[in-house]
């Protein structure tokens, strides 16, 4: 199977990538043009998903001059996508990497702007028409994962990623959620299929210092599965059927840029529900090594040809 990932990027943005030879505060720098790039979590998702050859579609709200550089760079890079009008221009976020400090990197975030009800509306309407198929150079591909990623812009519906969990159900494909604050809460208690917070996003979320307590609370609300991100520690799996969890590591932490380690994973993630995947186990392999192969890339949405090779090298450990 090759069944195809359906991504919805709410708050996407031009990313912009500065490589920095040594930061210095209150400082001036010349610097190389900067890697300007489709971004926001799910089109990341997709990227992914695109490179090492899984059908995707990414559904995307745009908007202004920075949304028609969205689109031109989605369409450069040969990602199928469903762009939905807006009247606010497309946000960006900027990374600094510090190339001279081990690629240390420092991101600044744009605030997405407020959506229209319509423009809601029209969000919804076209993830509904491509759950039920997608167009694609191949003829019509019905998905097999649904996959909501990263922060909504502001006023958004409290009820959107938990409308996205039950729209993919009603559909009847997996949901999988990423995102932070109270998001990760009410996506747990419509039965998402599986969550991908970072270990801070989790105890933030939940309000418990203790990891894996934070993940059982997820699951006692209904989510199937949790990934959690927790750095040089790797990342740790949570399923509602397993006591216990599982752990997986590389012997040392890698150098790089983790501006889109988070998405890869729930890339991976998404590739496995989408062809059929039940094991923990193996979900979590594939998405720690891609995970940890988007770190050795300059940008976020891509992962090195190094991915199979890591996932050999992967320390599992059953807690």
């Amino acid at each position: 199977m090759n069944n195809l990932v359906l991504t919805v990027t709410a708050n996407p943005a031009v990313d912009v990538t500065y490589a920095v030879p040594g930061i210095h505060l209150g400082s001036s720098h010349r610097v190389p043009a900067p890697l300007n790039r489709a971004g926001g979590k799910g089109l990341n998702v997709s990227r992914v998903a695109y490179q090492l050859g899984h059908p995707t579609l990414a559904i995307a709200t745009v908007g202004g001059s920075t949304g028609e550089q969205l689109r031109a760079d989605l369409e450069a890079a040969g990602i199928l996508h469903q762009l939905v009008p807006v009247a606010m221009p497309t946000r960006r976020t900027i990374a600094l990497v510090d190339t001279a400090e081990g690629n240390s990197t420092s991101i600044f975030n744009e605030i997405g702007p407020a959506l229209a009800a319509a423009e809601w509306q029209a969000l919804a309407a076209a993830v509904v028409d491509n759950l039920a198929g997608v167009q694609t150079p191949d003829g019509v591909r019905r998905p097999g994962v649904l996959v909501g990623s990263g922060s909504l812009p502001e006023q958004a519906p409290a009820d959107f990623y938990p409308a996205l969990v039950a729209l993919a159900h009603a559909a009847g494909v997996p949901a999988i959620i990423d995102t932070s604050g109270s998001g990760i809460l009410a996506a747990a208690k419509a039965g998402a299929d599986l969550l991908k917070p970072n270990n801070h996003e989790l105890k933030e979320a939940v309000g418990e210092t203790d990891l894996v307590a934070a993940a059982r609370k997820l699951m006692s609300l209904g989510a199937k599965r949790v990934l959690v991100s927790v750095g040089e520690e790797g990342m740790l799996a949570f399923s509602e059927d397993t006591p216990g969890y599982i752990q997986a590591k590389l012997p040392a932490p890698l150098s790089g840029n983790p501006t889109g380690a988070g998405d890869a994973a729930v890339s991976a993630a998404a590739v496995a529900l989408a062809n059929g995947a039940t094991e923990l186990r193996e979900i979590l392999i594939q998405a720690t090594a891609w995970s940890a192969a988007a770190v050795l890339m300059p940008g976020a949405g891509e992962i090195s040809p190094e991915y199979a090779q890591l996932a050999t090298q992967l320390i599992i450990t059953d807690h």
